[in-house]
């Protein structure tokens, strides 16, 4: 009897040791994840104090495609409001490099080798094609769209526009953009991983077209034609990007 017990004894020891030993993993994870967060923050705070104190010539930057047109502020408090926006925005752009290092450095040790081959292309193809689209809507988008408008109401209306609404319009097609020139990434994923061929996504070519239409027609804030070719274009083209990375990568 009393060696029964202690068998029992020690089998109910043996497992919550087991279940301690299962546990203490997720909790190393939890807290190296905490840990990371709370860099990644800080980081995020400081990248957007710095932009905040130092906002003129960002200002400046988002306001010289709109040359030769007034702003103003509805309410006293609007421009401030405004550049808290700005600053909140920066941050979050100047932080995107250090969170994929520290989303890398989480992950990497639990995949397997052939994840880890594909994992950090991606990753960096994701964030060059981000930075990409900045500079495509900075360039083609953002003027486009404000030159429609302008030479629609030409000699009728003064164009005097709310700086908070004009900030609001660019950083949408910023950030719209920005997911709309993921696209290759996500066929690079779709096609290493088997899901479709490119055999499969050239025949969709007429239905791509389609969609691309609809997409920029969604994505863009503006509703101006011009815009939306741009945008549709820009798809277009990155839709055969992704084809031709993954014909390069012999994924047929």
């Amino acid at each position: 009897m009393i060696l029964h017990n202690t068998q029992s004894f020690n089998f109910t020891n043996d497992t919550s040791t087991q279940k301690l030993n299962l546990k203490l993993p997720f909790v190393e994870h939890f807290e190296e994840l905490k840990q990371r967060s709370i860099h990644l923050m800080l980081f995020f705070i400081l990248c957007s104090s710095l932009a905040f104190f130092d906002l003129n010539p960002i200002v400046e930057f988002l306001e010289m495609p709109a040359k030769n047109i007034k702003f103003f502020q509805p309410a006293p408090g609007d421009y401030f409001l405004e550049t808290i926006k700005i600053a909140v925005y920066i941050g979050l752009i100047g932080s995107i490099i250090p969170s994929l290092s520290q989303f890398l450095l989480f992950i990497i040790p639990g995949l397997t080798p052939q994840e880890q081959k594909w994992v950090l292309p991606l990753i960096l193809g994701s964030t060059f094609l981000f930075f990409i689209s900045l500079i495509f809507s900075y360039i083609c988008l953002v003027p486009a769209a404000l030159n429609f408008f302008l030479l629609y109401n030409q000699n009728i209306i003064e164009p005097l526009w709310s700086f908070s609404q004009y900030c609001d319009f660019i950083l949408i097609i910023f950030y719209t953009t920005g997911i709309a020139f993921q696209i290759p990434i996500l066929q690079v994923f779709l096609g290493v991983r088997g899901i479709i061929s490119v055999t499969q996504m050239i025949e969709l070519w007429r239905y791509v077209i389609l969609v691309a239409f609809i997409v920029s027609a969604v994505l863009t804030p503006s509703t101006d034609p011009i815009t939306q070719i741009f945008l549709s274009g820009a798809i277009l083209g990155l839709y055969l990007l992704g084809v031709s990375i993954l014909k390069f990568l012999k994924y047929e």
